[in-house]
């Protein structure tokens, strides 16, 4: 999958998800990824279930064309604060 493509399905199974995806910096396999993923639906969840919802939006693409995805997620309002 190309970064574009896995952006547009977070973006598509996450509500108001804006999602940023690339190719991970020093790695030669296309299925390794970095992502940044702001949505509103990640407000008052820990870390971890905000990371479950990206998965779970990714589906079964995680097992089979994502290696690795190093991923960071922000609400609104956190990202805003960078």
């Amino acid at each position: 999958m190309t970064p574009e493509e896995v952006a547009d399905m977070i973006e598509a199974n996450l509500d108001d998800a804006e999602a940023t995806v690339e190719r991970a910096r020093g790695e030669h396999d296309d299925d390794h990824l970095r992502a940044t993923v702001v949505c509103p639906q990640f407000e008052g969840k820990p870390l971890v279930q905000q990371h479950q919802l990206v998965y779970d939006a990714l589906g079964e693409h995680m097992t089979t064309d994502i290696h690795a995805l190093e991923l960071k997620t922000y609400t609104p309002e956190e990202f805003a604060d960078l």
